[in-house]
């Protein structure tokens, strides 16, 4: 019997020692963050392009 996923949902906490007593942690660790999500974002959507393709 076949199991087929039809969504997925996927959640990442990004910490680093760096952070301020707030919780905030610097603009640049901030930006670094975005870069790392932002790049798992595209590796997700070109899969599905892939998988779409089939």
């Amino acid at each position: 019997m076949a199991v087929e996923i039809k969504e997925i949902v996927i959640r990442a906490i990004i910490s680093d020692a760096s952070q301020t007593d707030e919780g905030n942690p610097p603009l640049d660790t901030r930006k670094e963050q975005c870069d790392v999500v932002q790049e798992c974002v595209h590796q997700v959507l070109k899969i599905l392009k892939k998988k779409n393709h089939r």
